[in-house]
């Protein structure tokens, strides 16, 4: 092996073997376990989240293939319609030209040409993630097979009346021109004003008063309500306004929705622009008058004098006709929270327009029957309580979008404005005996991209068609999701699987929470602290770094700000840390269901324990190799520590196999980390010096040592394989032979199973014993400053038979680890020397100092040590009771103060501690 773990050396190269190799596909035999990845957008790149998710979806697979499953991690791509119409017209545009000029056909065309050429971004890097999913199966959601699999969706649940076309509220995007989902609507804290217009009473009796934060509304209201107890307006109810700057009269109404308390208690009602107005609407009746055109300007339904205006120069027009009429009554600042498009960044209007819907309400109880009859399980389970409350409420399905990119609706208008549903023209025409003298044209617009995939567990196995791999693999074994898309994606697969399968799409939902950045904040470009994991696996220098995250900003302050919180974060960009240190990370931050926080201070952390697995192999193997290692018929004895470390990995076996079938992906980390860290390599490899050091051991002792070195090892690599593939990998081709092992790769070897007769409490119990003494003595050599090659005589006392028994199985692994002349219990009447104490549960460990150290020295020293710590924390308390600082320094500088503050006066107590002993002796 080489001398330093460098993983720019292994991880492509082991990829490409495994790839190319067919390790990723299923094996054909043992029971089915299938993962369908979440089609990441074709046009993205992979952020945080994803490689987070991935992650637990690869340790997932690779830990069922070991366990002798016939595993399938499905790979796919989703057409993502709006953002890649978007990445190819802002092609267009700079090219001179739009898809208008090239028209439908030949801007499709155009599509798939960007596709081939760079839709492929996101998939290598999956690749370099270490994801082994089969990519002999890739699917894209517009390749033919899904392609027939939506059309038959939606031709069935036409015909069955789930699905019919209407005039309702959507979220209309006026710089995309389409309708889109809650999901691409990002709503954010914006500084705005509120106004009061004073609305006239038709009788001439006074006004109204109704405060608005879109005066440009105004012109579409419909009615003015009033809470139906509200006594201030009672004798109002049935009476009508006056709607300024429209010549139209209005009623007033008594609704439940109008919250008394809030502003003057008056509402105005606009059901073509507003959810909560048109559900009012709806409920009495109300006329909707759509007052914008698609690119939210105002439309003939308003006044002559605004129309053509763009919805925010007409709101400037109508505040100051109204302030003209004397009908502005105030305005203030207000806070609201303003809806944008997360593709357009262009404020979202709620719109009155014909599209297509499903008719959720009736797809909805199977969907809630299979989670309540367990059918379903969430992890964690408290995300069901989400589920049912999102699936309770269901409202009917948008599906159409206003694009040309993405799978075309089926369905074909004739003059009468009859529509026909069917697989295409020559189809519809020969069910609907329709001659060639009646005029058919087919729908403009596209399904929305939720629609395709919420067929995805099924599609992508070949459904409609009966396939052997729909059969062996679905229902999928398990979903891995964010809690973000419960409703959009994670619902609606449900509700469709149920629908057309008559079986569910998955038995687990393991819901997962967001990355976010070390303090807490969601990742953003807006932010600037967006880390790319390709960066965290490659490095990156601060200058490239800077040129990714202010790229393409409008605004310089942002820029500049950003620009200077990077380089207070990386003063010298980002370091490589590989595959394996990231995705160890990832795992131990997966506590089930909370959102993560990232400080790249851990994956420094994780580089270190690749580092110390490395050079672990390589110590066992320069013992090893060449050696015997107990795999041939030579005699071999096992001593304690081999007992004992051997003991502690089954233990450490039941323990992450636990863990993983809990979702607990952070445990399962934590406790391979402690036991490969701590007491293989920390305790274990100094155990084995002693025996395979020395040369008067026993032939026997050596080889039971090297074989336990090296299985233990093996076993290690194995366990730690699904977590960390590249590293365990490596090494594994080098220890694999020595420990018996045989195969072509370490994914394809059994994952290791506990053996609960080799669990041994007495070897446990002495070891920990033995690590105490150690501990203890090391401990004192630390706070005496006593060099550590120094040899030492050391005496116990207060201890039992167990610890004399101890003592006399261990002395040499006593004097050996812990640099002793001597150690032994004091004779009976025996009285201690001055020494320096240390306890393992009552037996005292006593270091006697005459002539270890010079007393007055090592006072003097402690005394230099206590005065320095004096003066930092008469500087710190000074700073911490200094009203100015507490005050305007930011609540993570003084909790770091007070913290610094804490463990400095710990600090000092220990050295007077210290001090005190060594003046008695």
């Amino acid at each position: 092996m080489d001398k330093t773990y460098q993983p720019a050396n292994i991880e492509t190269r082991w990829y490409q073997e495994w790839e190319s190799k067919g390790y990723f596909a299923p094996s054909g035999s043992g029971e089915p376990y299938s993962i369908m990845i979440p089609p990441p957008n074709v046009t993205g790149s992979l952020h945080m989240g994803h490689g987070f998710q991935e992650a637990i979806m690869d340790a997932l697979i690779r830990y069922h293939r070991m366990q002798g499953c016939n595993t399938l991690w499905q790979v796919g791509t989703d057409h993502a319609g709006i953002a890649t119409q978007m990445v190819v017209e802002r092609q267009l545009e700079a090219a001179g030209t739009n898809r208008h000029e090239l028209g439908r056909e030949k801007f499709i065309e155009k599509v798939w040409d960007w596709k081939q050429e760079s839709g492929g971004t996101i998939t290598q890097q999956l690749r370099r993630l270490g994801s082994s999913l089969d990519w002999s199966r890739e699917r894209f959601t517009m390749d033919p097979g899904l392609s027939a699999a939506v059309q038959e969706v939606f031709i069935k649940l036409h015909q069955e009346g789930l699905i019919y076309r209407g005039q309702r509220l959507v979220n209309w995007d006026p710089a995309l021109h389409t309708a889109i989902s809650d999901l691409e609507v990002v709503s954010e804290e914006e500084k705005g004003h509120l106004w009061n217009f004073r609305y006239p009473l038709s009788d001439g009796s006074g006004h109204l008063v109704v405060a608005t934060t879109r005066p440009e509304t105004m012109l579409g209201d419909t009615a003015v309500a009033v809470h139906p107890e509200d006594e201030r307006y009672a004798q109002l109810i049935g009476k009508s306004i006056d709607l300024p700057l429209t010549g139209r009269t209005i009623p007033i109404i008594a609704d439940d929705y109008v919250d008394r308390d809030f502003g003057t208690g008056c509402l105005k009602i606009t059901p073509a622009h507003d959810f909560n107005d048109y559900e009012v609407g709806k409920r009495h009746s109300l006329e909707m008058i759509n007052i914008f055109t698609d690119d939210a300007a105002l439309n003939d339904e308003v006044p002559e004098a605004y129309r053509g205006m763009d919805r925010f120069v007409a709101r400037k027009q109508i505040i100051a006709d109204l302030e003209s009429a004397g009908l502005l009554e105030g305005v203030k600042d207000h806070t609201l929270k303003v809806p944008r498009g997360d593709r357009s960044n262009v404020v979202i209007e709620p719109y009155l327009t014909q599209q297509w819907y499903v008719d959720a309400k009736k797809l909805a109880q199977p969907a809630i029957d299979a989670v309540e009859n367990g059918s379903i399980q969430f992890v964690p389970k408290q995300w069901e309580n989400t589920y049912f409350a999102w699936m309770r409420d269901i409202q009917d399905w948008c599906i159409s979008r206003q694009l040309w990119w993405g799978h075309r609706i089926p369905a074909w208008y004739d003059n009468e404005g009859n529509i026909y549903v069917g697989n295409d023209e020559t189809s519809v025409r020969q069910e609907n005996n329709l001659g060639p003298e009646v005029a058919l044209r087919q729908d403009e617009d596209v399904l929305d991209t939720w629609f395709s995939s919420a067929l995805w567990t099924f599609s992508t196995l070949g459904w409609p068609e009966q396939t052997p791999d729909l059969k062996t693999f679905h229902p999928s074994s398990v979903l891995v999701t964010g809690f973000d898309i419960i409703f959009f994606w994670v619902a609606r697969m449900i509700m469709m699987t149920l629908h057309f399968r008559k079986e569910v799409p998955f038995h687990t939902v393991y819901v997962h929470g967001l990355v976010r950045d070390s303090h807490g904040q969601k990742m953003s470009k807006s932010k600037g602290n967006v880390l790319d994991p390709i960066d965290l696996i490659d490095g990156i220098e601060l200058d490239t770094l800077l040129e990714k995250r202010t790229a393409g900003m409008m605004q310089p302050k942002l820029a500049k700000k950003i620009d200077k919180q990077t380089r207070e974060e990386f003063p010298e960009g980002i370091d490589a840390y590989g595959t394996d240190a990231l995705r160890f990370t990832y795992y131990s931050l997966a506590s089930t269901g909370r959102d993560i926080k990232f400080d790249i201070g851990r994956i420094e952390g994780f580089r270190n324990f690749c580092n110390k697995l490395w050079n672990a192999a390589r110590y066992a193997l320069m013992n090893c190799e060449n050696e015997e290692c107990g795999t041939t018929e030579a005699e071999f004895t096992l001593g304690l520590a081999d007992r004992w470390i051997i003991s502690r990995l089954q233990e450490t076996e039941q323990e992450v196999k636990r863990a993983i079938s809990n979702y607990r992906f952070d445990l399962a980390s934590q406790a391979i980390y402690e036991f490969t860290w701590n007491e293989y390599c920390d305790w274990y490899l100094e155990l084995s010096k002693p025996v395979l050091w020395d040369d008067d051991a026993a032939a026997a002792a050596k080889v039971g040592t090297r074989r336990t070195l090296i299985r233990v090892l093996e076993a290690i690599l194995r366990m730690t394989h699904p977590l960390m593939p590249f590293i365990t990998e490596e090494i594994w081709q080098k220890v694999a032979p020595l420990a018996g092992k045989s195969g072509a790769t370490i994914m394809l070897q059994p994952y290791p199973e506990a053996d609960e007769t080799s669990i041994d409490a007495l070897a446990n119990a002495d070891i920990e014993w033995l690590k105490g003494v150690i501990v203890g003595i090391r401990n004192i050599r630390g706070e005496m400053n006593i060099a550590p090659g120094k040899e030492l005589s050391v005496l116990l006392r207060n201890g039992d038979n167990n610890d004399q028994r101890r003592l006399d199985d261990n002395a040499q692994y006593l004097k050996k680890l812990a640099k002793l002349s001597e150690i032994r219990f004091l004779d009976a009447n025996e009285s201690a020397p001055a020494a320096s104490a240390a306890l393992v549960g009552k037996l005292e460990i006593l270091v006697p100092l005459a002539g270890v150290i010079d007393k007055d020295a090592e006072l003097a020293r402690l005394t230099k040590e206590m005065q320095k710590l004096d003066k930092d924390l008469e500087r710190l308390r000074g700073k911490l009771s200094n009203s100015a600082f507490i005050d305007k320094a930011p609540e993570a500088v003084v909790d770091k103060e007070r913290a610094k503050l804490d463990s400095q006066e710990q600090a000092l107590a220990k050295l007077k501690q210290q001090h005190e002993e060594l003046a008695e002796i």
